[in-house]
């Protein structure tokens, strides 16, 4: 089983940066691929990003590409997503996930990952 614990969120004015974090316990880190999801109010959880277990493969929302950039350090358990240009619309609790190969629905669908963080608020104000 693997825990995860995203941090890094916050209030950032539109055009600004933040880098998140999730920090995941246990020993296999390195045999999940990761993704990360974020959620508006009112809308439904949408994926944003996913990096294979070896970080050579990256998968992007169409909104976020060239301006989010998701990472991993096998050796720290640690996923990241460096976020630049942030608009308004990026406003939404932001989820890391971790696929480990079981499920066989789509890489961007929820049903995909076995586990999930508790999501770190990140709001862009215009």
């Amino acid at each position: 089983q693997v825990q995860l614990v995203e941090s890094g969120g916050g209030l950032v004015q539109a055009g600004g940066s933040l880098r998140l974090s999730c920090a995941a316990s246990g020993r296999t880190f390195r045999s999940y691929a990761m993704g990360w999801f974020r959620q508006a109010p009112g809308k439904e959880r949408e994926f944003v990003a996913r990096i294979s277990v070896s970080g050579d493969i990256t998968y992007y929302l169409d909104s976020g590409k060239g301006r989010f950039t998701i990472s991993r350090d096998n050796a720290k358990n640690t996923v990241y997503l460096q976020m630049n240009s942030l608009k308004p619309e990026d406003t939404a609790v932001y989820y890391c996930a971790a696929d480990s190969g079981r499920l066989r629905d789509a890489v961007s669908a929820r049903a995909r990952y076995d586990y999930w963080g508790q999501g770190t608020q990140v709001t862009v104000s215009s």
